[in-house]
């Protein structure tokens, strides 16, 4: 069906905008393939003015070499009344966008000619020309911040531990360059996050005025950075101190942790801490200093009128998933003022607070969707603000200062890459401010996903996706491939996904199951925390059921012939499978473990995996070896397509090998591909497309060929 892309730019319902997102401007809908999935137009998150009237975004434009890739930043009005204003032309990447407090100027991060690493740079938005770099320190720059008055920017900046100054980290760098040995050495835990093995540098807060040659390092000398357990809140990517600057500019909170190095043998977390914007001892406002797990937080965030300081919480319990909260704390001494909870106990995901310092907007996930809910400011239960069916939110924003409340955020679906949009809750409904996209997704048909529900013998509803492939005929039967999700404490989204794209997986040939087990996000607290101690054999018999049900409800789908697949948690899924069941032709496996004494003693995060199992290999061995798909291997016969990143330290390669090892020993038709230069996911495009391909070759070889 043809649809004018005119219509892209008018006020859609979420309906409307799913069905939209499928318009094609040719007379036969096509099949997604890699090359439209991987150059993609990619939009982030908008960065609203204080005034609510523009907002900026990062649009990359991706490439398989990757030095043909661009990334640039546009202007986008929020009353849609003009079309998008590109800003930067130069080659690199920009990210970390923040607006000045008039909303005259933006500052970024960036790698231009000359930088040895990223630096902030400054552009007047109001005035044109070119952006300005205002730093220059040697250790790179990342996160800027400007200060209430405009005339200072907070970074955040990875500094040797010993040093105070530049000055000092040049030195020490030019000693770490002149040793004639290559050695890391450790005298304690964590030794790695992610793919990248720590050292002695830790994530410093900095300050500098803008129009000056040098930054203060505010945390440089104090005991808090001295100390063992110093870090800040880990990312997949990176380590940030969550920065903001106190309304009156004399002070910024951070997020850190101080009790790192208890990570092998007990929980973890972060606090809130202010320090003064000239520097000095940091003054602890959340936990105390017994450095014994307490309550986790981030996402600090003042009011738009500075009385109260809002921050997400994530509460210490025996459990091992405890969803965020969002607290709002009162007074210099962050005392506790109220707290917003999302139904069924969803975790908070993101927040916004109105101008009108009344309505708090939250995203939570629910059932497929990430969705918008509100709150007020005084605390209590969070309702949805209007429902959808379709679709997820992210980068949610709100402007401080308009006279109105104006929120934007990115909106995205499985058949709909990511754009701006401007959410208006009291219509339930959302404007759609960028189109980048539209061109490159016109014409593939991809259909969007059915959503279906079984309920478990105990009563628990179990949530599905179901995708056709593009090219649907209702009278073929086509295979099933079942797909399982990561973590486990995350969800399958009606998303955009790069990495296991659902319509790339169908093509033409396959229907894609996608079953949220429990254990997964969207649905309460309670069920996120259904699967501890039983991490591999109930998600795995709801996977299987939700297979039998789909089979049974859609009778264009052939039961007989069926495979499973998914990465790192769903790889671990895959190679459960592979012991208990010889209902799939084939497995895919994705940094997927094979043995969970071996994880626990290798990955880079391991005392949760031994509180989920009630206690370390050695107490319990058998509670250990009973869900351990290698103590299975005699069970073992469905051929398993077997995929790991060299890098990824998160399911380290020992753990592929000895899978390797074991299909080998038990005669098993199986392939393995191991890619050299990837990590925990396949995220560069060459791999990412030979990666797709092979699965393609997998699936028609036990799904297809007589």
């Amino acid at each position: 069906m043809t649809r004018p892309r005119a219509a892209m730019l008018l006020l859609l319902t979420l309906a409307g905008l799913a069905a939209a997102s499928t318009a094609s401007t040719d007379d036969e809908a096509r099949p997604i393939t890699h090359e439209n999935l991987w150059l993609m137009p990619r939009t982030s998150s908008p960065q609203i003015t204080p005034d609510g009237r523009h907002a900026v975004v990062a649009v990359s434009r991706p490439a398989y070499d990757p030095d043909e890739s661009e990334s640039h930043l546009w202007l986008v009005a929020t009353d849609a009344s003009e079309p998008p204003r590109q800003l930067t032309h130069a080659r690199g990447t920009e990210s970390g966008v923040t607006w000045s407090p008039g909303g005259t100027r933006i500052a970024f991060t960036a790698t231009r000619d000359g930088d040895d690493a990223a630096q902030v740079y400054v552009l007047d938005i109001a005035r044109g020309g070119e952006a300005r770099r205002v730093t220059s320190i040697r250790t790179g720059a990342r996160n800027p911040r400007f200060s209430p008055d405009g005339e200072r920017i907070a970074f955040t900046s990875d500094i040797h531990r010993d040093a105070i100054d530049d000055e000092d980290s040049r030195e020490i760098h030019d000693d770490e360059d002149a040793r004639d040995y290559n050695v890391r050495a450790y005298d304690g835990f964590p030794i790695r996050n992610w793919n990248r093995w720590l050292d002695d540098y830790q994530p410093r807060l900095l300050v500098q005025m803008i129009g000056e040659d040098e930054a203060v390092d505010l945390l440089a000398g104090t005991d808090l950075v001295a100390r063992e357990g110093y870090d800040g809140r880990r990312t997949a990517s990176d380590t940030e101190l969550d920065a903001v600057w106190a309304p009156d500019g004399d002070s910024l909170v951070f997020v850190a942790s101080d009790n790192r190095d208890r990570f092998a043998f007990d929980y973890t977390h972060n606090d809130l801490w202010r320090v003064s914007a000239d520097g000095g001892e940091p003054e602890r406002l959340t936990g105390d200093d017994t450095h014994e797990a307490g309550d986790s937080w981030s996402h600090p965030r003042f009011s738009p009128d500075g009385e109260h300081l809002y921050a997400l919480r994530g509460p210490r319990t025996d459990w091992v998933y405890n969803a965020a909260r969002l607290a709002i704390l009162d007074g210099p001494d962050a005392s506790k003022r109220a707290e917003i909870e999302l139904p069924d106990a969803r975790r908070v995901l993101e927040y916004a607070i109105a101008a009108n310092g009344r309505d708090v907007y939250l995203l939570g996930e629910d059932a497929g969707h990430v969705k918008v809910y509100r709150a007020d400011a005084e605390g209590g239960d969070a309702s949805l603000a209007f429902d959808m069916d379709s679709g997820i939110y992210t980068g949610l924003a709100a402007a401080p200062e308009a006279e109105d409340t104006v929120l934007v955020a990115l909106f995205q679906s499985s058949v709909s890459p990511a754009e701006a949009v401007r959410i208006r809750p009291d219509a339930g409904q959302h404007t759609v401010l960028t189109e980048f996209t539209a061109d490159a997704r016109a014409g593939l048909d991809m259909a969007e996903p059915e959503h279906f529900w079984f309920d478990r013998e105990d009563g628990t509803r179990i949530h599905n996706m179901l995708v056709r492939p593009a090219g649907f005929e209702p009278d073929r039967q086509y295979p099933l491939l079942v797909l399982m999700h990561g973590g486990p404490h995350t969800m399958w989204r009606d998303f955009f996904f790069l990495r296991w794209n659902y319509h790339l997986l169908a093509g033409s040939d396959y229907v894609v199951l996608l079953t949220n087990y429990t254990g997964s996000t969207g649905f309460g607290e309670a069920f996120a925390r259904g699967i501890q101690g039983d991490p591999l054999r109930g998600p795995a018999e709801e996977i299987n059921a939700a297979a039998d049900v789909a089979i049974e409800r859609f009778a264009f789908i052939d039961g007989s012939r069926q495979c499973a697949g998914g990465a790192s948690y769903g790889g671990h899924l895959a190679n459960w499978m592979l012991s208990v069941t010889d209902r799939y032709r084939c497995l895919v496996s994705h940094a997927g473990l094979v043995n969970l004494e071996t994880q626990w003693g290798t990955s880079d995060a391991v005392y949760h995996r031994e509180a989920n199992m009630g206690g370390p290999p050695w107490r319990i061995p058998e509670v250990w070896a009973d869900q351990n798909p290698i103590r299975y291997a005699d069970e073992w016969q469905t051929p398993v397509l077997v995929t790991v990143g060299m890098k990824d330290e998160r399911v380290p390669l020992a753990n592929t090998l000895e899978f390797w090892t074991a299909l080998q020993r038990q005669q098993i038709k199986s392939r393995l591909l191991v890619y050299p230069d990837q990590d925990h996911w396949i995220m560069r495009g060459p791999e990412s497309r030979h990666f797709y391909g092979e699965v393609a070759d997998w699936l028609e070889r036990w799904l297809l060929e007589d």
